[in-house]
């Protein structure tokens, strides 16, 4: 059943809604203008457009605090119902670079030396040096929206931009926007350049879609899975170890085994053989396989071993294609699928570390299928078959699949693009799968597949990826016997479900909010025994239920009932099982689930067929 959150939240996924990015970008310019005229000396860097809204970076004299965002907040409605146009103007360069200058703009001057020469150069104004009092009747906005302020002349502002933007401020709705957070930023993302400090906002067309929005923010707050990991006892980001690495607790760890032997098992059923490869590598091999030269920033330093330089692996796939290589292979073997749950380390800067969605060291599970051309559209298809019965045995049904073809640079012959992407989108269709087209968003070594997941409260996560390659086998010349006795190159699939264990495991966190399945969940069952006099009672049913494979513990803190129920609701244990005085008599468990509430006094034989059918099931008690 979907939740009235999910429905409702159908409406926010308009990421090519024209007018809501103008809306979007219009919003992050009338913050800025407010924000120089309420502080004066700040100066402005940029403001994108976002996901969800926009954001400006600014060079202040002043600490921004949540206190100033109301006033801010209120200053953009005056400017939005008094109705400002915005004008675009062509300048010269030479011209608009004294201005900047005269006007003590560092970052715009910046921005304005980035611009390649002979390309366009445009400012956007809002207001203009000779407007007066301004109402536009054209304007889409309802008219008891507008205060016919009177502007005084030299009230308007303009920073350098190539848009777009509306036409008027008052056709953003002054109710359908709001100002979020404030945060620092590097500009430009570098730790060596100036901390700048930046203002999150949200715009929508109409207030209700800004109503759903903070709604589902909300509930996105309580489902954090930083916050629940802490509460939950579930990881750690040791900032001592250096951030960006996880430590999985306990309790996480148990998860973490599980979602990896369901990972295994369903690969081997599906036709994939296992390996496991090197942590690190001599640099050369990153320098054969391309990433040295288009992904160094993203690398960790080398290290020196015997006067020879090695490298932390990035990525899984050179040791995988060294694998293939180490023996010559007939047509006769392919496809070959190969899985691995491979830990890779990326440097990330600490600015974009987040809980287990951004960080330095992860697990993918990354597998590769080298195939022949013909088998292609085959393969795609099985992959498609196998991620659909993973992701939906983790609970995600619903997602948005897209295509993304051939680039403008790229590398590989035009009929090999063309067998690939065509099987690529046979296996959509054989599939029934509705999925957006991105024309030449695809790498450069070949077309891919990506599917983002819809979680609980209707967000998408990106996760699964299928990339066709043209690059490796060429870099490092592999090949395979054809059947005239010639040699020639396979094709080689990248492919990922998870992504990488880390990130799908806070997905997990958050789509739940923490209340796992019972196949899932690191604790299934806990006894609450309410006197020392049920001890022994309680461990005859703990051993016989850690016998039969459950996942089971004895709650000994001694507390009152009462607390150690609430300790159990709070922990998200799936089964709670109080042992009185009536349940040893009877050789019976009182059994209260979370999701099924009070299911009265059992055995513990129907205890165990119930929670085994459930588990079967991947569903709640």
């Amino acid at each position: 059943m979907v939740s009235s959150l999910t429905q409702s939240s159908q409406s926010l996924n308009q990421k090519d809604n024209d007018k809501l990015q103008r809306i979007r970008h219009t919003c992050a310019h009338i913050m800025a203008m407010v924000v120089q005229k309420l502080y004066p000396g700040t100066k402005v860097a940029i403001g994108p457009v976002t996901e969800t809204g926009f954001f400006y970076d600014f060079d202040t004299p002043i600490n921004f605090t949540p206190e100033n965002l109301p006033k801010i907040t209120k200053e953009m409605r005056r400017i939005i119902k008094a109705n400002l146009p915005i004008i675009q103007e062509v300048v010269d360069r030479e011209e608009i670079k004294a201005e900047i200058v005269e006007l003590g703009e560092p970052y715009k001057l910046e921005i304005l030396d980035s611009i390649p020469e002979g390309e366009i150069i445009t400012r956007y104004f809002i207001g203009s040096p000779d407007v007066g009092k301004i109402t536009d009747p054209t304007a889409q906005i309802e008219p008891s929206l507008l205060e016919p302020v009177v502007i005084p002349p030299k009230i308007y502002w303009w920073d350098l931009c190539a848009g777009p933007h509306l036409n008027f401020a008052g056709e953003i709705h002054p109710d359908s926007f709001a100002l979020e957070s404030i945060a620092g930023a590097y500009w430009h993302g570098d730790e060596t350049k100036p901390m700048l400090q930046r203002i999150y906002g949200t715009a929508w067309e109409m207030p209700e879609q800004l109503q759903i929005y903070l709604k589902q923010k909300e509930e996105a707050l309580k489902r954090d899975h930083r916050k629940l990991g802490t509460v939950l006892k579930l990881f750690s980001i040791q900032d001592s170890a250096g951030g960006g690495l996880v430590f999985w607790h306990p309790r996480g760890a148990k998860i973490r085994y599980i979602i990896e032997d369901y990972w295994r098992k369903a690969h081997l059923e599906s036709g994939y053989e296992l390996l496991y490869t090197p942590h690190v590598a001599n640099l050369d091999l990153w320098k054969t396989s391309g990433h040295f030269d288009f992904y160094r920033e993203s690398m960790f330093d080398s290290m020196e071993v015997e006067n020879q330089a090695y490298q932390i692996k990035p990525m899984n796939c050179p040791f995988h294609v060294l694998t293939y290589k180490n023996e010559l292979h007939s047509y006769r073997e392919l496809p070959l699928r190969w899985a691995e749950l491979g830990t890779v380390y990326r440097y990330e800067r600490s600015g974009a570390l987040h809980g287990l969605m951004r960080v330095r060291g992860f697990t993918q599970d990354d597998a590769h299928i080298f195939c022949l051309p013909n088998q292609i559209a085959d393969e795609i298809l099985r992959v498609l078959n196998l991620t659909e019965h993973i992701l939906s045995d983790f609970g995600f049904k619903d997602y948005e699949v897209n295509l993304s073809t051939r680039p403008e640079k790229s590398v590989g012959e035009n009929e090999v693009w063309e067998l690939a992407t065509t099987a690529l989108i046979e296996a959509l269709n054989t599939k029934g799968w509705n999925y957006i087209v991105d024309e030449g968003g695809g790498a450069f070594y070949g077309p891919k597949i990506d599917i983002k997941i819809k979680d609980a409260i209707g967000r998408l996560w990106q996760c699964s990826t299928i990339q066709v390659d043209f690059n490796l086998p060429e870099r490092f010349d592999m090949e395979y016997v054809a059947a005239d006795n010639t040699r020639k190159r396979p094709i080689m699939i990248h492919r990922a479900i998870f992504g990488s264990l880390e990130r799908f495991f806070g997905i997990l966190i958050e789509n739940y909010a923490g209340d796992f399945p019972l196949w899932l969940a690191p604790i299934q069952v806990r006894l609450l025994p309410v006197s020392e006099e049920v001890q022994d009672y309680a461990l005859l049913v703990v051993n016989t239920l850690k016998k039969a494979g459950f996942r089971a513990e004895i709650d000994n803190s001694g507390e009152r009932l009462g607390k150690i129920i609430r300790t159990a609701e709070l922990e998200k244990i799936p089964v709670v099982a109080v042992i009185g005085k009536k349940e040893v008599e009877t050789h019976t468990l009182s059994i209260r689930t979370r999701k099924g509430g009070d299911l009265g006094v059992i055995n513990l034989t129907e205890l165990q067929e119930r929670m085994q059918q459930a588990i079967e099931k991947k569903s709640s008690l």
